[in-house]
């Protein structure tokens, strides 16, 4: 049996999360904090549904998607409010793994092939509401579309045995135990979404571990080393270095019995054991800063874990964002020359500068002169390297480059856009 996805769903109207698509009771006013709540507690992935109904209220919804998608670490599926080419590369470009396709509208169905073709067929889920919807177009969506969003619960293991071998995702209702599992132990069953789900979502850990029990396959993150193999301390402990999974920053370092371990595989957030308290603790538990793991290295002597995450917030308790902020010696080094590690200060240099603006600085000039003038200077310096290009000297273009992007990141500070945004969405093509 294939691991099996839980996925709550968040139904977006009016920059609210409300209930479900015909129901508009007020769920969270915060839908960025109820998707962070969601992934703490243990979520798969994100489903998300678009309910606005104008151009305005869609443009807000989509601000909205962008934030949870930049600030969760799981996987964000787009739903809803889909009627062109152009709504699909907007949720995309927003930060979703996939976007869905609302098969009940013959429009969606006449564009399935553009947008996978445009964007590729790993990116295009079908969002069907019956058994029939499926049959009817089955061609397309194997050829089209990498899954298969079944929102009416209805003949769900008549859908799956249409959709098969491709994977289905199925929003249910608040259901039974015995039920949920008749439904996980669908072969082609991708996961499950909705009610049954949302219910359940301050408990998702503790539910999987039922279906654990239960016979149904659940995704977790699987250790290639028993806890019995480490090296531990003289008082049973395993030292634990913490590092940033984006950066290499060095954040903290703590310790990790058995418990601590497997709890953190668990739930996938980072797990400690306190020498002085003499218990668990959930980093994050009580400030937010929670740590979510990407990997576990054991060193060679196999007796220090290192532990690389992603930092919500920051990892000290005195508000720092690393514990190691104090400086005891410093030799004077070389430029740094690590490429991501440059942009992000030079970056940072700019952002200072329009936060704290300093008189005489070309940057503050730039801001000043608004949208307007920094992007005629992109224009001219994209100009400049087309010269440079044409000249058999590199060190020209070199200079016109570097030219190019300090400008480009004048941009990008103006519009907000940050250096995780452009190689995160980098990676995804």
């Amino acid at each position: 049996m294939k691991e099996k996805k839980i996925i709550p769903c968040i139904y977006l109207f009016n920059k609210i999360a409300v209930k479900g698509l015909q129901d508009r009771t007020l769920v969270n006013a915060d839908p960025l904090s109820l998707a962070k709540f969601y992934e703490n507690n243990g979520a798969d992935a994100l489903l998300i549904f678009d309910m606005s109904d104008s151009d305005e209220s869609h443009e807000e919804a989509l601000d909205i998607i962008k934030s949870i998608c930049m600030e969760l670490d799981i996987p964000v599926y787009g739903a809803g409010n889909v009627k062109r080419m152009e709504d699909i590369k907007k949720l995309l470009y927003a930060g979703c793994n996939k976007a869905a396709l609302n098969y009940s509208k013959q429009g969606n169905i006449e564009i399935t092939e553009e947008v996978s073709m445009k964007f590729g067929q790993d990116k295009i889920i079908a969002c069907v509401a019956s058994v029939d919807e499926v049959s009817a177009n089955k061609e397309l969506i194997e050829s089209y579309c990498d899954m298969v969003l079944l929102v009416n619960p209805v003949k769900v293991h008549d859908t799956a045995a249409a959709t098969s071998p491709q994977p289905l995702m199925v929003c249910l209702p608040e259901l039974t135990l015995d039920k949920m599992i008749n439904v996980l132990q669908i072969e082609n069953l991708y996961g499950i979404s909705g009610e049954a789900v949302t219910k359940n979502a301050a408990e998702l850990n503790s539910l999987k571990n039922i279906l654990e029990e239960n016979g149904v396959k659940i995704t977790r993150l699987q250790s290639r080393f028993s806890w019995s193999e480490f090296k531990l301390n003289k008082d049973g402990l395993l030292p634990v270095i913490v590092q940033d999974y984006k950066t290499d920053e060095v954040l903290m370092m703590a310790y990790m019995n058995r418990e601590a371990f497997e709890k953190t595989l668990e739930t996938g957030l980072m797990t400690y054991f306190s020498r002085s308290r003499q218990s668990l603790w959930v980093k994050g538990e009580t400030s937010g800063h929670y740590q979510h793991v990407q990997s576990l290295t054991i060193d060679c002597d196999m007796d220090t874990m290192l532990a690389k995450v992603i930092q919500t917030g920051v990892a000290c308790h005195t508000g720092n964002k690393t514990c190691f902020f104090q400086t005891v010696m410093e030799k004077e080094m070389k430029t740094e020359d690590n490429p991501l590690r440059v942009f992000e200060d030079v970056y940072e240099v700019i952002r200072d500068r329009k936060v704290n603006p300093k008189e005489g600085s070309y940057t503050n000039y730039l801001f000043d002169k608004g949208i307007d003038k920094i992007l005629k200077k992109v224009g001219e310096e994209a100009t400049e390297i087309v010269i440079a290009a044409k000249n058999p000297n590199s060190n020209e273009i070199k200079y016109e480059i570097s030219d190019f992007l300090y400008h480009v990141m004048v941009l990008m500070v103006e519009k907000g856009v940050t250096w995780t945004d452009i190689t995160e969405d980098l990676a995804k093509r």
